[in-house]
């Protein structure tokens, strides 16, 4: 297996990335590969944002994951800082691989090293799969999300 890198997303990352968004078989009515420009507004909300973290794991020049970490400081907890982990994707060819571990690990660590005291994130319930990959890591299921389309 070759070195992987884990490095900030860029403007030339995101038709790979979206790809891999489209490509869930859960998320992909909602994702729209063939019309980059929303992508792009939103790279550059992300991109000013410094409590976004967009990154892209890459393998032999190609990518083949990604996952967005934000940083958000609170009053609760003693005015503790926590992040989430969001859109968590795996490209098709590398699942299995361990690539998942590496790049939850990562942000495990980047957490740490931004001062948080908390990572936490949300995952589709019909995620059987992900939910015990997530515990497998030693995350905890220990509420329950709520989510309101607008």
């Amino acid at each position: 297996m070759s070195d992987l890198v884990i490095r900030p997303a860029t403007r030339d990352d995101i038709a790979d990335i979206v790809a891999m968004l489209a490509h869930d078989p859960i998320a992909a009515q909602r994702e729209s590969p063939d019309d980059l420009g929303v992508y792009d507004a939103a790279f550059d909300r992300l991109a000013a944002d410094p409590n976004q973290h967009l990154v892209v794991a890459v393998r032999d020049g190609r990518t083949v994951g990604t996952l967005q970490l934000t940083v958000i400081p609170g009053l609760s907890r003693k005015g503790a800082v926590r992040s989430i982990v969001e859109a968590v994707r795996i490209h098709h060819s590398e699942r299995g691989s361990g690539l998942g571990s590496e790049l939850m690990e990562w942000a495990v660590e980047e957490s740490r090293r931004l001062g948080c005291v908390l990572v936490q994130l949300t995952s589709d319930a019909r995620r059987e799969d992900a939910h015990r990959f997530y515990e497998r890591l030693g995350f905890e299921a220990s509420h329950v999300g709520f989510k309101k389309q607008l």
